[in-house]
């Protein structure tokens, strides 16, 4: 989970964008990435192979406030989307303190979202983790677009652990920052003592 820095004072904290492939994980950290200050981040990194996509950056908001007398910098990735990647994505979930579940509304992909999902727990479950403690927010992604399911079929589907949802379109930024500011405010959240949202 969290690790602390005691020479800088800081906090460190992993958000990852799990997801189908082409659900929109990349869109939404790009998104973040481009409207936080460039001296309040790292570089945008891409880990790419042939077919595979995995994105991070770490940046210190300052709107957070502080845990303790520490700040609190976030790391953001995303996992490639593919199966065939499930060692990167459980290399990726290791030391996470939250998640956004970048679902894609489109009817079409309901089950690869529920692939995803599954995927999700398992990979979590392999590594000690329980889903229901840590950090979760359901970003359902694509509502703009016409075949878009809706909202209560995403939550019959997805919703199990009735999660902290959010509606959005990751390319023009709708939802984006809201499912962030929802995930690191659950985290602060249990930095601080309390329980998850």
């Amino acid at each position: 989970m969290s690790h602390v820095n005691p020479s800088a004072k800081e906090i460190h904290c992993k958000i990852v964008y799990y997801g189908p492939s082409l659900g929109g994980k990349t869109t939404n950290i790009q998104w973040i990435y481009q409207r936080h200050a460039s001296d309040q981040r790292t570089k945008l990194v891409a880990v790419d192979s042939d077919i595979e996509r995995t994105l991070f950056f770490d940046f210190l908001p300052m709107n957070v406030g502080d845990v303790h007398g520490f700040n609190v910098r976030f790391h953001l990735y995303s996992v490639p989307g593919q199966v065939v990647y499930d060692a990167s994505r459980k290399l990726i979930l290791k030391g996470v303190d939250g998640i956004i579940f970048v679902a894609d509304s489109q009817v079409e992909r309901m089950d690869e979202n529920i692939e995803a999902l599954k995927n999700l727990e398992r990979n979590l479950e392999q590594q000690g983790y329980d889903i229901r403690e840590i950090p979760l927010i359901m970003q359902y992604n694509k509502r703009d677009l016409p075949n878009a399911a809706s909202l209560a079929e995403l939550r019959l589907a997805l919703n199990r652990y009735n999660a902290p949802e959010v509606e959005g379109s990751a390319a023009e930024g709708k939802g984006v920052d809201e499912a962030f500011k929802m995930v690191s405010k659950s985290i602060l959240n249990m930095l601080k003592g309390g329980t998850n949202i």
